[in-house]
């Protein structure tokens, strides 16, 4: 086969004022025509400098290849100037970048913005080059592209930004696309729909892709070929089935078995019985509601009612948007509600005083989203665990107070001497396990987690989530779970509660909503997730064609008798 790329022998390294970094290190690759290529590997693994060094897009201050060749076609590219790489990035090879806000000029019209690719990649005229993108946004799907065309990236969701991200990198019909984790800040039924969409116009512009990403689910239905990385290493290359059936390297086999499949039954845990007399949280026809500036109001929370019991693991997932963190506010009290009540160990909070809810808050925490906005960078971790302790006095000396930390960091897998480092100095993952620490300083017994896991890598994921498991065990801990990794979240959930556009359509226990779904939005939220399997992810891309659709919420939608599980709010 015909090699369209070929890499022999890249390093690339980062000077720093402390050493210099070898972020990649003498890798060799190949891309041929018409295929599809995966690059994967953890945060830091080199994945996204590779791709930035075949564009010559590598900061030049601190950046530098130091040794090896790129070549494209006949051309030598990674000796090109500047001026000589400008005839080569858009026009042949087209570049998606993870995200899409940052890639856009927030001041300037989408439409304008592709119309430049064209004008200065192809030539055209103005009104050619408008023709063309319109053209190309109805291709990547966007309805009515005349009225999307003079709209700004702010107005765009999450998922439509992509679309016009990926519709600017083709708008030149490159011969091969680099996709940087493309999928990545996507709900799972955009995300379905992105990855059909970019196996559709491979296939249309016989074009050549490869495909950077963490998720092998999404490998499974995409690649042809997959590159494992690990630590600026290629540790293994092979063909897509080889690489899932039998996998050679020990970093690949951790990845694939870190990977929770939706296909699988979970693992055979003691089964949990949970009173049947007052749950520890209460949620009754929860409400809010926000008034929009120029008139009208959205309801993020549509009179939602739901239990949880001491010990309980409940998940509760749906796309964003759904209303799902805006609930866990809600319950913390961050939030006022618009209606309706929270009762904890049969307490209404919502009239709680100041002082009140400070001691509330002994009992109910939070670990959040993103760990490192979630940390005061100018804090030494000593001080980000200690100060809920110094809140709420519960260290009488600075001695007593040190050792609860350390007591702390050791229960989250964490070292004493960790206590005197700030939070830059530790990863993605450390920094979620100090978030978990700083949660469990006050020794609460209710946590919400809200989407604790999304900004980690798989192998991390499955790291926090044992831990998150353990720590119930020890400390007897309940949890509300916020996520939309529904393949995490059936392995770690009780039970899960589905929402969709404000409202919990659905709540069953875990194993049987995913073997008896019945609400058409959580059938179709499940068959977007993807499978870490070749043949039936390929099949599923190639073939299904998954739809944004509205469901309506009235009592009498279905005819068919309900099972017991089933809720409709």
């Amino acid at each position: 086969m015909d090699n369209l790329l070929s890499i022999n022998d890249l390093s690339v390294v980062f000077k720093t004022s402390r050493q210099d970094i070898e972020a990649v290190k003498h890798i060799s690759l190949s891309v041929h025509k018409g295929e599809t290529l995966g690059i994967v590997g953890e945060s830091g693994s080199g994945k996204s400098v590779t791709a930035k060094a075949i564009m010559q897009l590598l900061p030049s201050h601190s950046a530098q290849i130091t040794s090896g060749t790129v070549q494209y076609e006949e051309q030598m590219i990674s000796s090109f100037n500047e001026k000589e790489m400008e005839t080569i990035r858009g026009r042949e090879i087209g570049m998606i970048f993870q995200d899409p806000m940052s890639s856009f000029n927030p001041t300037i019209k989408i439409g304008k913005q592709i119309d430049e690719m064209c004008i200065k990649h192809r030539g055209l005229s103005a009104s050619k080059a408008k023709k063309e993108t319109l053209n190309m946004l109805e291709l990547v799907g966007i309805t009515n592209p005349n009225e999307r065309y003079h709209q700004y990236p702010h107005e765009f969701s999450g998922g439509m930004l992509q679309r016009a991200m990926i519709a600017m990198a083709l708008v030149c019909k490159p011969k091969l696309l680099i996709a940087d984790e493309p999928t990545t800040a996507l709900d799972v039924r955009i995300q379905a729909q992105i990855l059909q969409l970019m196996k559709k116009l491979q296939d249309t512009f016989d074009m050549s892709i490869i495909l950077i990403t963490h998720d092998f689910g999404v490998v499974a239905g995409m690649c042809d070929r997959v590159v494992v990385m690990k630590d600026g290493e290629i540790v293994e290359q092979n063909d897509t089935t080889t690489i899932f059936n039998q996998p050679q390297h020990p970093y690949t086999q951790r990845l694939l078995k870190a990977l929770p499949r939706i296909d699988q039954k979970k693992a055979t845990r003691q089964a949990k019985v949970f009173s049947e007399t007052e749950p520890l949280v209460d949620v009754r026809q929860l409400q809010k509601v926000y008034q929009l500036k120029l008139g009208g109001t959205v309801r993020a929370v549509d009179q939602i009612d739901f239990k949880i019991h001491q010990g309980e693991t409940l998940g509760l997932v749906g796309e964003s948007g759904s209303g799902k963190s805006t609930t866990g506010r809600l319950l913390l009290q961050l939030q006022q509600a618009t209606d309706g009540e929270v009762l904890y160990q049969g307490m209404g909070i919502h009239h709680f005083s100041r002082k009140e809810l400070k001691i509330l808050r002994r009992d109910i925490q939070i670990i959040f989203q993103d760990p490192q906005a979630s940390l005061n960078p100018r804090m030494k971790v000593l001080d980000i665990i200690g100060q809920p302790l110094d809140i709420h006095k519960l260290c009488r000396t600075k001695k007593d107070r040190r050792r609860r930390v350390e007591e702390l960091l050791e229960l989250v897998g964490l070292e004493k001497e960790h206590a005197n480092r700030y939070p830059h100095e530790f990863s993605g993952g450390q920094q979620q396990r100090i978030g978990i620490a700083r949660a469990l300083a006050v020794k609460p017994k209710f946590i919400v987690c809200d989407e604790p896991l999304s900004a980690l890598d798989v192998s991390i994921q499955a790291q926090i989530v044992d831990l998150l498991q353990d720590l119930q065990k020890q400390l007897g801990l309940t949890y509300l779970f916020i996520a939309h990794d529904l393949a995490m979240v059936k392995h770690l959930c009780d039970r899960i509660a589905v929402m969709y556009d404000g409202k919990i359509i659905e709540v069953a226990e875990s194993e049987e909503l995913y073997q008896y779904p019945i609400h058409p939005y959580t059938k179709s939220l499940l068959e977007a997730v993807p499978i870490p399997d070749p043949k039936i992810e390929a099949k599923k891309i190639r073939e299904h064609d998954i739809k944004l659709q509205s469901y309506s919420f009235e009592q009498n939608i279905f005819e068919e008798k309900r099972p017991k599980h089933w809720v409709l709010v």
